[in-house]
């Protein structure tokens, strides 16, 4: 349960920092009154949450997954 919970707040983390470097380069514009909109300073933030998301997703990957006994 814990690993299920962990890979999704990894996924979540990749797809919202991958929007907020869209934002900062000025490829997605919504919406348009959004202070992110072709900022630098999002693409860098932007990429660091992309990071540390995919970092949880492969950490999830290598923890072995525990069994217990019955």
């Amino acid at each position: 349960m814990r690993r299920t919970l962990l890979t999704l707040v990894g996924i979540l983390a990749l797809i919202a920092g991958l929007v907020f470097m869209l934002q900062g380069f000025g490829v997605i514009r919504y919406p348009a009154s959004s202070m992110m909109i072709d900022n630098s300073v999002w693409i860098t933030r932007g990429a660091v949450i992309a990071a540390l998301g995919a970092l949880v997703i492969a950490g999830m990957r290598v923890v072995p997954v525990r069994r217990r006994r019955r």
